[in-house]
């Protein structure tokens, strides 16, 4: 998985999927998965049922990108 560049980060929705926030951190799919199931995940995540979602601007915040 090639991790994500700053002008990618302009086009993202509000929210993303947990895949996509793994890739702008430089993680893989299954380690983000992890920490979200162990509630570790390096910023805040909404759970939707099964589905994991992540605030755009809160990834943005944690990675410094204004």
């Amino acid at each position: 998985m090639q991790t994500m560049q700053c002008r990618d980060l302009d086009t993202l929705p509000t929210v993303v999927n947990i895949t996509t926030a793994a890739r702008a951190l430089g993680l893989s799919r299954t380690y983000a998965y992890e920490l979200a199931k162990r509630g570790d995940f390096p910023c805040r995540i909404i759970r939707i049922g099964t589905t994991y979602r992540v605030p755009t601007a809160e990834l943005r915040k944690l990675l410094g990108v204004t």
